[in-house]
């Protein structure tokens, strides 16, 4: 299980050190969005584009903007120490679908940099890596979701979580579903890949796809995440790899 940074902000904006990672390895930084909501709405004006500041006042409920603008704040303000630049001069684009070819596949940005992003309400997740890489974090579902949705997922996960006690199957499910759509985002196909697509497994130890390293994240009680990154081609990780 990784590990993840917390990511802090101060009252001027983000002063620690930018995602770095050894070749084989990633970097995974948490957000606690409610703790950050204040500094963050007087932040976003000067860091989000006028996209993304136009996507926040769609959101109906002010804890959904509050999670937005934090992700999005922090998500620019690491790429900006990375590359060097200012958090609002960080280019955001997206590369094309490999399915279709269309403008929705990974969001992607310059210099090699490869990253994935996750948030609700509480909290947000984000990876960087310089091989493809995927990231999910949710809260739990109610055991209901579980049952209107298992039934989606591939045969032997389905399988898996019938086979455990009912109190147990919403954990299961939050463990396999982050799994899966970690996955899904980082080959940039989301889940209109469709959840009944390869095995991760609903138990403690995901199993990875073929060329596929997916790990569960430490998050905090009731919410579940996971990391997908791309091996094909890549160095083994070594001495900083922060899974336990």
């Amino acid at each position: 299980m990784y590990q993840p940074h917390e990511f802090t902000l101060t009252e001027d904006g983000y002063r620690g050190p930018a995602p770095s990672w050894r070749p084989g390895g990633l970097s995974l930084w948490l957000v606690d969005t409610d703790r950050s909501a204040g500094a963050v709405r007087r932040l976003a004006p000067g860091v989000l584009d006028d996209s993304e500041l136009a996507r926040v006042e769609k959101l109906a409920f002010p804890p959904d903007r509050d999670c937005y603008r934090a992700a999005h704040v922090a998500l620019r303000m690491l790429l900006g120490a990375l590359q060097g630049v200012a958090p609002r001069a960080v280019r955001l684009t997206r590369e094309p679908c490999p399915t279709c070819d269309g403008p929705h596949g990974r969001p992607a940005t310059g210099g090699g940099v490869h990253f994935s992003l996750s948030h609700t309400r509480g909290t947000a997740l984000l990876a960087f890596a310089g091989t493809p890489v995927g990231v999910d974090v949710e809260r739990v579902p109610e055991a209901r979701i579980v049952a209107e949705i298992s039934g989606q997922l591939h045969p032997a996960e389905a399988e898996e979580l019938a086979a455990l006690p009912e109190a147990e199957r919403p954990a299961a499910f939050a463990r396999v579903w982050t799994r899966k759509e970690a996955y899904l985002k980082g080959q940039g196909v989301g889940l209109a890949g469709g959840l009944h697509r390869e095995h991760v497994g609903t138990g403690p130890r995901p199993l990875g796809p073929p060329d596929w390293d997916v790990t569960d994240v430490a998050v905090p009680a009731g919410y579940a995440a996971a990391v997908a990154v791309g091996t094909a081609g890549r160095a083994p990780a070594h001495g900083h790899d922060r899974r336990k």
